[in-house]
């Protein structure tokens, strides 16, 4: 475990209902406590034994069936947040595709309240996550196939974000809280290079964006390169890196 005190102190506040910062004064927190202890130590996410999980100004609901967000991905929402905010004394359209939690559209409508924010999410049980978290915070959500979905906005669009499954079948995640628990469809990528989600993306957005709208796409640390191919025709195509100085995610306008 990463982070075996802040995860104790987590659990403990939970289990007891005290502030972290008073627990010095809680003696026994309880068989519920270590009960929860066991489940981390079996290397169960911390998010699904709380419920819940925190990104970026957020705090939103999770649990089984629907991947957990992940710190490199609060950059992937400040760069559509960022785009949303340039462009703010209007009514900037952002499409979150393949939504899961629903955290990216959430930050960008958190962030941006002038924003149309839209999140589509095609898996039926992550689905069901999205819809609890967005609601009644203003995103519009769709249950759709990522390939076809919002054919009403084609052209209208000024910002595709997403992180889409990416790592190749053949790859496997060291974490067990993710090899574990996350769902594979969140995970894992079609096609041998595990890019056929990311080239589905791509093409949606190809669609949806207006020329010059920005399309902003998590990738794994390897597939940069192989990103940057798939953007030819793109402009200002850039590679980003995550907290830890790793190439993590691309953005590229819309050619007109």
């Amino acid at each position: 475990m990463a982070s075996p005190r802040v995860d104790a102190e987590l659990l403990a506040e939970h289990s007891t209902g005290v502030a972290r910062a008073g627990l010095a004064g809680v003696e026994d927190p309880g068989d519920w406590y270590w009960r929860l202890v066991e489940r981390r130590a079996r290397r169960e996410p911390l998010q699904h034994i709380l419920g819940r999980a925190w990104f970026r100004h957020l705090e939103v609901v999770v649990g089984p069936g629907v991947f957990v967000p992940r710190p490199e991905t609060e950059l992937v929402a400040g760069e559509a947040v960022a785009e949303a905010t340039r462009l703010s004394s209007g009514r900037p359209v952002v499409v979150d595709l393949g939504a899961g939690t629903g955290v990216i559209a959430l930050s960008v409508r958190h962030e941006v309240p002038s924003a149309v924010v839209h999140a589509v999410e095609a898996d039926t049980e992550a689905w069901s996550w999205t819809r609890r978290n967005c609601a009644r915070s203003g995103v519009h959500v769709h249950l759709d196939d990522l390939t076809t979905c919002l054919p009403d906005l084609d052209g209208a669009v000024d910002v595709v974000v997403s992180n889409p499954p990416y790592i190749p079948p053949q790859g496997l995640p060291r974490d067990p809280e993710v090899r574990d628990h996350d769902p594979p469809a969140a995970l894992y990528g079609s096609g041998p290079d595990g890019l056929g989600h990311l080239r589905a993306v791509v093409a949606t957005a190809r669609r949806l964006l207006r020329p010059g709208g920005l399309l902003v796409v998590e990738h794994a640390d390897c597939q940069a390169a192989a990103v940057a191919d798939l953007l030819v025709g793109w402009s200002e195509v850039l590679d980003h890196a995550d907290l830890t100085g790793r190439p993590r995610y691309a953005t590229a306008r819309r050619a007109a």
